[in-house]
Formats: C-alpha cells, structure tokens, sequence
C-alpha cells in the first residue's frame, strides 16, 4: 500500500470516532419543569413524560428535563426562574401561578403552563384564541365550576347550612374563585365563613379558628395549599369537617371529595404544546385550549370516619371510589 493511500485511510478512521462521539453528545433541547411538589406532582408528570416520549422526545435521549420544585414557596419560584433562564433552557412548563415570574424572568424562552385558573384574567395571556408573547398553555377556566362542586356537596351533606371557605387570596387566581364560591353560595341559602390565606402561617391559625365554625369546607387550591396537604387533610379528619378540594390528590390524602378538570389529561396535552414548539411553533399562534374531561372522586373511607353515607346517584357518577 502507498504511503498517500495509508495516511488518508488513517485520517479516515481517526476522523470517523470522532465525527461519531460529536454526533452522540450534540445537544439535546432542554424542558425546564417546574411543579409545586415530587410527590403531588407525580402522576401528573408521568402522563407529561409519557406523552412527550410517544412524541419521539426520550427523557435522557432526545429531551433532557430538568424537574424543579417550588414547595409553594414564590421566592423559590423566582430563584428556579432565574436558574433555568440561566441555564438557556429551551422551553418552560410550570403551573399558572408560577407563570409571572418566569415572564419577569424571560421574554425570550417559550412557557407553556399545564394548569392555570383563568389565565386571561389574570394577565398571562392576551387571549385565549391569541395568547401573544412567549405564554400559551391549558386553562382551568369552566363556567359554574363552584356551584357544581357546591351541588355535590350538598348531596353528600344534606345538613349543610353553614360553609367554611379556605384560599389563598394573595394569588389572584385564587382570589376569583374564592369570591365565586361566596357568591354562589350566598345564592343557594348557605352562610359562608371565609377564610383568607395570605402566607403559610395563616393555614395553621385558619383550621384552628374553623374547629365548629361550620358544617363543610370548600378548599380553593393553590401552589400553597397544595404544599400543605397532609396538614389540611390532618385537619379535616380530627374535625371531623367534610370537605371538597379541585384535586384527586387530596381525596387519595384522606379528603371526603373532589371534583374538578383531569390534570393528567391537562398534563398530557402540555407535551403537545412542548412538542410543537420544539419543531418550531410560536407560543402566540398557539391558543390555550379549555378542559373538557371532568372527575368527581369520592373517598368511601374519610364518610365512614365522617358518618356519612353518599348516596348512590353520586357514586355512580364518580370516576374514582376508593374503599
């Protein structure tokens, strides 16, 4: 063999393990994620992680996710802002009352929030068909939601005369519903015992001050809230206090009910969103699309606790029982 002949078959197979390391460690797009908690969260981030790998994208292999976790805490939510706008993620999913921050923090990267209470309400997007800017996502807004909840209620404490409301009303979202259940309560006869949250310190002297103030509690959830679940739930049980929450969470915690939009579905539809501005789609041609499934839960266990019995129209209408 030439000694021309044997330098550029050397070249060659010098340059071919290096062209193949560059191609295995050629950067993969990057998801920031933020939820409120690992454990609240994690259903709702395996039917997210499920959906974005049925769409080709391999946590580890095509997608690199970076999960973070706020803890209900907004001071945490503006440091894990800034540290993933740091970090040049290429897109953003959070939940909405997270939202704000990361628009303060980014107008540049991509945010899709999986769940937010009235989005347009509340500032994070011009519209629900235009959402304009780098925000879209899933909202939670449906119309008589509350009264709905308040219907279910009714049928599983038909001693109900006195409701006890617990929110956190710093987070505007929040602050509307918390008005809307007053209002449709009001409207349906019930006297209502609202309960303002403002920071986490408030949740311990609110249930002290709820022990025999009232015969149900309606519970409008929140990062904050969710981060104090078990207390809550701890709560509800010694006080033998019948409850209903937006979440399965809270029922599989010990709370009597829930009824709200299925955040797994929510959560699986994100990865559409992820999926399409990853192959080039704009936040603002996207629109936020509405929830149309629904789940009523009901935890058999907590009524017996309770001394309940639910009636046997609601739980042939429930999604989940558990006994």
């Amino acid at each position: 063999m030439k000694r021309r002949e044997f330098s550029t078959l050397l070249g060659s197979a010098l340059a071919w393990p290096l062209a193949a390391r560059a191609q295995r460690t050629e950067k993969v797009p990057t998801i920031g994620f933020l939820g409120v908690d690992a454990s609240t969260f994690s259903p709702w981030t395996a039917a997210f992680a499920e959906r974005l790998r049925q769409l080709g994208w391999i946590d580890g292999r095509t997608v690199a996710i970076e999960y973070r976790w706020s803890e209900g805490r907004p001071k945490r939510v503006a440091e894990v802002a800034d540290e993933l706008v740091r970090q040049k993620v290429d897109i953003i999913v959070t939940y909405g009352s997270a939202v704000a921050a990361f628009k303060q923090a980014t107008r540049d990267i991509p945010i899709v929030f999986a769940i937010a209470i009235d989005p347009v309400g509340i500032g994070l997007v011009d519209s629900l068909s235009r959402p304009g800017g780098n925000v879209t996502g899933l909202s939670l807004e449906v119309t008589d939601i509350a009264s709905k909840r308040l219907e279910f209620l009714r049928n599983v404490v038909p001693s109900l005369h006195r409701l006890a409301i617990m929110g956190d009303v710093v987070y505007q979202a929040a602050a509307l519903e918390f008005s809307e259940v007053q209002a449709t309560a009001r409207r349906l006869g019930l006297e209502v015992a609202p309960y303002e949250i403002r920071r986490e310190e408030d949740i311990a002297l609110i249930l002290r001050a709820l022990k025999s103030q009232a015969d149900a509690l309606y519970v409008v959830e929140n990062a904050l809230v969710v981060a104090n679940i078990n207390r809550i739930i701890a709560f509800t049980l010694s006080a033998r206090l019948p409850s209903i929450f937006t979440t399965p969470n809270f029922v599989r915690a010990g709370g009597l009910m829930s009824y709200g939009p299925d955040y797994q579905a929510l959560f699986w539809r994100a990865g559409d969103y992820v999926d399409r501005i990853l192959r080039g789609a704009k936040p603002s041609d996207l629109p936020v699309e509405q929830p149309t499934k629904f789940d009523l839960n009901i935890n058999l266990k907590t009524a017996k606790v309770l001394g309940l019995t639910i009636p046997d129209k609601i739980l042939a209408i429930a999604n989940q029982v558990i006994e």
